[in-house]
């Protein structure tokens, strides 16, 4: 893996250092990836929604490359490429990133850190709150809006009430990207009325997505065809799947309820824990692995020092990225608007997505310099 030492080149550059200092006590290795990476797993991973924030270019092969806009893919891309892969690794970095922030610099330094490898998950989940609420001590940021969630929560509560996977892809879609999911589900029922393709949907009924995507790649070569309006064969067949599945009514008004009730959920973490065994005890769902798994980050927390009564939590919560699997949090100062100084969480999925051989546990934040700097001199 490369490592290379940077400087920061703004007023901040002492703090920045100090922050630097503390991740490398605290055990991780400075990591340096390239500037210019592949565009295809951010459009991929983070989803089509930041190609319009990406510096796109292509080189003399047709290939897709951007100036990174982030550090945890190309951190993590750089451990899979190393003899290090699948193996222990804990990594921080600074640097540049790039990415278009309307009438802010398009270009702003990132610090952070990413753990590979761990499968003690709930500790090291509290020492990335640890390492991010150091972070924000060295720039002298106090008064802080801590914000909480948990993917896998979601994803039990989801697997628990087995729904049909065109509703789990659905609902995790809306879950991720922070849409009303009682809208979303009203559109989508809105539009599953009569159409033109009855008779496809009738076929699709009960299918699984393989089974749709080789009826409608059947019809498309018939038809002559590879895409129609832009859409691949698999995007045809997962809406000709959906909406067949919309048709049969599989997701009941109660099951949309009992999710708005967990979805309500929100307080210290704590208090939200005893609320959700609660509801899961009298909805008589077992997601109690995923709870367990909540209590011991809780505790592991606690024992590192950290105020857990001053973290919000809420089941809700998500930083709007696909490749989240578990802990999500955001850190803010108090009356700052929407503007996260850190952020990050666990993401044991991605370096599968990556190419990963075999699973590798991974978790990580991301550290916004210049937020941070502007926050430690307004505190």
């Amino acid at each position: 893996m490369n490592t290379a030492s940077t400087s920061p080149v703004t007023g901040s550059a002492a703090r920045a250092d100090a922050l630097l200092s503390a991740f490398a006590g605290a055990g991780y290795e400075q990591a340096a990836p390239a500037i210019l990476q592949p565009a295809e797993p951010f459009l991929d991973l983070s989803g089509e929604d930041i190609r319009k924030s990406l510096y796109l270019t292509t080189d003399p092969n047709g290939e897709d490359l951007c100036l990174r806009p982030d550090l945890t893919i190309p951190v993590a891309r750089d451990y899979l490429a190393s003899p290090r892969a699948g193996k222990p690794g804990n990594f921080y970095y600074l640097g540049p990133v790039f990415r278009f922030r309307g009438g802010k610099p398009s270009e702003f330094l990132q610090a952070g850190v990413e753990s590979f490898g761990r499968n003690d998950r709930a500790a090291a989940d509290a020492e990335m709150m640890a390492l991010a609420l150091e972070a924000t001590t060295a720039f002298g940021v106090r008064d802080l809006d801590i914000r909480s969630g948990d993917a896998a929560l979601f994803m039990a509560l989801i697997d628990a009430l087995k729904l049909a996977p065109v509703w789990r892809r659905r609902l995790v879609k809306c879950f991720n990207r922070k849409t009303s999911i009682t809208a979303e589900v009203e559109n989508l029922r809105q539009g599953a009325g009569q159409s033109d393709y009855e008779g496809v949907l009738a076929a699709l009924a009960g299918s699984d997505r393989k089974a749709a995507l080789a009826l409608v790649t059947d019809l498309m070569s018939i038809a002559g065809t590879e895409n129609v309006g832009g859409r691949t064969t698999a995007e045809i067949a997962d809406r000709f799947l959906e909406q067949s599945t919309l048709k049969g009514g599989t997701l009941s008004r109660e099951t949309l309820t009992l999710i708005e009730r967990f979805l309500a959920i929100s307080g210290e973490p704590d208090e939200a824990l005893a609320q959700l065994r609660n509801l899961t005890a009298d909805a008589r769902l077992d997601i109690n692995a995923a709870l367990d798994a909540f209590e011991n980050r809780i505790g592991f927390m606690a024992a590192r020092g950290i105020d857990t009564g001053k973290i919000a939590f809420s089941t809700s919560f998500g930083r709007g990225l696909d490749y989240y699997t578990g802990f999500e949090f955001e850190i803010r100062r108090n009356n700052n608007g929407g503007e996260p100084l850190v952020g990050g969480g666990r993401y044991d999925d991605l370096l599968t997505r990556l190419g990963a051989a075999s699973p590798t546990p991974a978790v990580g934040f991301s550290v916004w310099i210049d937020a941070l700097t502007k926050a430690g001199g307004a505190a």
